[in-house]
């Protein structure tokens, strides 16, 4: 059983994944950005590292991805079918050209082919997103304090921001490759109150439990 905790940039996706693997008593697999080299590259030139950082973020999620065959359970900090949103997204914003979007689109779609569809299935066992305001995300993102993502280092991050958060809406609207929950990270601050990371934990269990995976 893979389940994959979803959501934007702040939305407390790290923190959660966390959670559930230890409640669950398995492994967790995070997201690559404290080691990632690429990424402050990225944000001092988007245009020019923008291919190379989704082509590096392609190479670690199939390395996890591979990597969860040898347990029966895992829990991996953001999924695979998010990227090529996120790159899309730079190209309609002019920090990627088309044609590399087309090319991203085409190389995932062939790498994914060639994953041992007998071992797992490439689809998560459950996705659940985590969808905060748009307010609520730029306080994180302020909170935890990575320079290069800071709106006053670089204005133009506002408007990236506040149109990929929309397109997590949408995204999560239109997903189909599994089964899904969404979980409302202003209602339930599960980062910083522990009651509400508890209340949070119920209903993945529930989830779990309607899908007859626990």
């Amino acid at each position: 059983m893979v389940i994959i905790t979803a959501g934007m940039i702040g939305v407390g996706k790290t923190t959660l994944t966390g959670k559930i693997a230890e409640h669950l008593h398995t492994k967790a697999f995070f997201e690559p950005v404290g080691d990632n080299p690429v990424l402050p590259l990225y944000y001092q030139d988007q245009k020019q590292y923008g291919f190379l950082l989704q082509i590096y973020f392609l190479n670690k999620r199939l390395a996890e991805i591979k990597n969860s065959f040898d347990n029966d359970l895992n829990v991996l900090d953001r999924s695979i079918f998010e990227d090529a949103l996120l790159f899309r997204l730079n190209a309609d914003l002019g920090r990627a050209t088309q044609t590399e979007a087309d090319i991203y689109s085409s190389l995932l779609g062939n790498m994914m082919e060639e994953l041992p569809q007998q071992v797992h299935t490439k689809a998560p066992s459950l996705l659940i997103s985590i969808q905060v305001s748009f307010e609520t995300m730029l306080k994180r993102i302020k909170k935890r304090g990575r320079s290069f993502e800071q709106i006053e280092n670089d204005p133009s991050l506002y408007e990236y921001y506040r149109e990929l958060n929309q397109r997590y809406v949408d995204w999560y609207a239109s997903y189909d490759e599994s089964p899904k929950m969404l979980i409302d990270g202003d209602k339930y601050d599960f980062v910083e109150d522990p009651h509400a990371a508890d209340q949070v934990l119920q209903l993945v269990d529930d989830k779990l439990t309607e899908l007859n995976l626990k």
